[in-house]
Order: C-alpha cells, then structure tokens, then sequence
C-alpha cells in the first residue's frame, strides 16, 4: 500500500487494507529451519494525519501467524494483535550520506512523494513476534536424551546426574550442617 504524502492532509483519514507477507515468508523461509510461517496477508487499519512536515499513522494489525515450537518442535498458530504509532519527519540533506547522532536514531523518514507502507508494516509484524517461540508456555519440549515428546509423558529414561561440573558444589552442600539457634 502507497500513500501520496500531498494526499495526507490535517484532517486524519481512516484505512483498513490487506498487506502481503511474502517477503517476511522469504526472510523467515528458505531451506533453513523457520521458527514462523505467515499467512498470505495481514490485515491493517491506519489512521494517518499530517502536521506541518511530520507525517503520523497510528494503526493497528490482525492475523494468525504459524510458529513451530522451540521446545517440541510442534506447528501451533499465533494470533497476531498489534497497534504501532509511527511518527515520519522529512530527510534532512539524504540521512544516508552521514552517520545518524543520538537524537536521530529512533525517529523514521521520508524521502519520496509517496509513502510505501508495505516495510513499515513488515516491521511492526516482526516486533510483535515473541523472541522465543512456544506453544504453551508450560511445553516441556523433548527429552535430550531419546526425543521422546516430554508433554505426552515421562520417557524411559533414567534421570539427569546433573552436571558433572557442579559435582564439588554439590558436595560442598552436603556437608553444611544446620545451624542451631
């Protein structure tokens, strides 16, 4: 979806689009392990308004989105519910020809007649993503040992000795006696 920036006026203006995913399906895709699929669109809303030069959207985004679990390596599906604002003020002099100080690098811009939402939207899908993810938080994944799939039951495996590493610690706390009072 493209906004002219002349078209933006004062008043705000509502839209409600489809945004394409592919390109989030290729940066996730591939012949790697992908850890998200999206749907073929995500829904948006905009509010957008202009004041002066400073261009404003406020919006929101709805979809389902497929995660494959970090810790069982199950498929589950992941409502996607996010509402962004975004402030875009016009480049001053081509941001690209010089290093960006610290009061600049949190603020987005424009350089064209016409806004592209299309990444800005991409973006706001991955900052809604969890960093890890699971399927239920409570997933207990798969026994490192045998694969098992912990969530189905206990495996027939014997218990964890524990980190070898830790063994002097360990020993160290079996010694300590109970203070008496």
């Amino acid at each position: 979806m493209k906004i002219r920036v002349n078209q933006i006026t004062e008043s705000p203006k509502e839209k409600s689009f489809e945004e394409g995913t592919d390109e989030l399906n290729r940066m996730y895709g591939g012949e790697r392990v992908r850890d998200f699929h999206f749907p073929p669109v995500v829904n948006a809303h905009l509010l957008y308004y202009r004041s002066g030069q400073e261009l404003f959207f406020q919006g929101s985004l709805s979809g389902a989105i497929e995660g494959i679990c970090s810790r069982c390596l199950k498929s589950y599906s992941l409502p996607l519910e996010k509402e962004f604002n975004l402030v875009l003020l016009p480049d001053p002099l081509g941001l690209k020809s010089r290093e960006l100080n610290r009061d600049e690098m949190g603020l987005s811009y424009y350089s064209t007649e016409e806004i592209d939402l299309a990444p800005l939207i991409h973006e706001q899908v991955l900052l809604a993503l969890p960093i890890r993810p699971l399927c239920d938080d409570q997933c207990r994944g798969l026994c490192a040992s045998c694969g098992a799939e912990l969530n189905q039951g206990p495996c027939g495996c014997a218990p964890s000795q524990g980190d070898p590493r830790m063994a002097a610690f360990h020993v160290l706390k079996q010694d300590q006696k109970p203070s008496a009072r």
